[in-house]
């Protein structure tokens, strides 16, 4: 099975703010926008993947990930991340209504295109699907099978909705880099450990991480 991804991503200007000690408002923006370029380019080169939409109204980000290979999808909505994600999969749906689709966290640096598939490949075990953050709060990935509702609860406590919801929870081995969000300065350097994309690199060079 191959899967049509949907990544949401805020207006750069207020994304990513907890990353403020580490980053500033001056290079935040840009982080926010690497962190997602990264996520798009290897979410692209996984095999389980046919395509990428991503759910923004950030000029700069609309064009930026466009030239990736991701179609963009406006957030008409206008109604917070859950519902700029069910637009999104709708909008998928309405094109090609057998899709199997996913919503992925646009902040995972350091995702693998092979830990991504194998992710995918347990998720389609199951008619609704989720693996938690590497904090096993939130959520990083929600998956849901050809004709099933996405239904995205994520924010906050999201692996218990999720879960409560009906959800499988995944935990498949080795799958690292996909558990791995960033949203903040300690968040950075697990991800920098781990081995970011290129272009995370080159925003974290210019960086001084505060140790916390």
């Amino acid at each position: 099975m191959q899967w049509t991804l949907v990544v949401p991503l805020k207006p750069l200007a207020r994304a990513k703010s907890r990353l403020s000690a580490a980053a500033g408002d001056g290079l935040r923006p840009g982080l926010a926008l690497a962190f997602a370029q990264d996520t798009v380019a290897a979410a692209l080169a996984s095999a389980a993947v046919r395509d990428v939409a991503v759910v923004t109204d950030d000029a700069l980000a609309r064009r930026e990930l466009a030239r990736l290979g991701a179609r963009i999808v406006p957030d008409d909505p206008r109604a917070g991340l859950n519902a700029a994600l069910a637009h999104a999969a709708g909008a998928v749906r309405a094109d090609r209504p057998a899709s199997a689709v996913a919503a992925l966290n646009a902040d995972l640096p350091a995702l693998r295109p092979e830990e991504l598939a194998r992710v995918l490949e347990t998720a389609a075990e199951f008619p609704r699907a989720f693996l938690p953050d590497a904090a096993d709060i939130g959520t990083t990935l929600l998956a849901a099978a050809p004709g099933v509702e996405l239904r995205p609860l994520f924010g906050g406590n999201s692996r218990a909705r999720h879960r409560d919801s009906g959800a499988a929870e995944l935990l498949p081995d080795a799958v690292d880099s996909v558990r791995r969000d960033v949203d903040t300065g300690e968040d950075l350097r697990a991800a920098l450990a781990l081995g970011v994309g290129p272009r995370t690199a080159a925003v974290a060079a210019r960086l001084l991480i505060p140790e916390q």
